[in-house]
């Protein structure tokens, strides 16, 4: 059984990577991949949340025709995110399907045609797949850009609002002191 590599110099968060080499005979690659506790630090930081508390990556490679291979897993994440309104602490839970399709280069010419507007799944075949890169982009994708605790809300009006300047109205007395023909 092939071994995964837990270390790449441009994935320094949480690196998985399979070297396709070492599974080129297979009929598929079963693999089920966690972050290390200081992995888990990494990766919080790397998504700007409090705390990864758990992440999980299960799933398996196929080969398919002209030499690419068809990533399809599941991924499940507990991540602790800070609220945009009252800065407390928001758990959100992540179950997401992923699919991706890796695709030799040489398979993007005028045979199969790739567009980044068509298919955000498929991704050019390198030597190499980063199992870890992908479950933290798909993660990432998946997390609310903007956390909120339920029941917290903005606070509209309140005694602030009598303190902040407003400038048409200080325009509307001034046009009121001159007059109507001042104007």
């Amino acid at each position: 059984m092939p071994e995964l590599i837990s270390h790449a110099s441009d994935n320094p968060e949480f690196a998985r990577v399979v070297e396709l080499r070492q599974i080129r005979d297979l009929l598929r690659f079963d693999f089920d991949i966690s972050p290390e506790p200081r992995e888990a630090v990494a990766l919080a930081g790397l998504l700007g949340a409090q705390a990864v508390r758990k992440l999980r990556f299960v799933g398996r490679l196929v080969p398919v025709a002209k030499g690419g291979w068809a990533l399809e897993a599941e991924l499940g994440a507990t991540v602790v995110q800070t609220c945009v309104v009252s800065l407390e602490p928001v758990t959100t839970r992540i179950d997401e399907p992923v699919r991706r399709a890796f695709v030799p280069q040489a398979a993007t010419g005028p045979e199969i045609v790739v567009s980044p507007d068509e298919d955000d799944e498929v991704e050019p075949l390198g030597d190499r797949i980063d199992l870890g890169r992908i479950a933290t982009e798909a993660l990432a994708l998946a997390l609310p850009a903007y956390p909120r605790k339920a029941g917290a809300m903005l606070q509209a009006g309140g005694d602030d609002d009598a303190d902040r300047p407003r400038p048409f109205a200080a325009l509307a007395a001034l046009r009121e002191k001159l007059g109507p023909g001042d104007t």
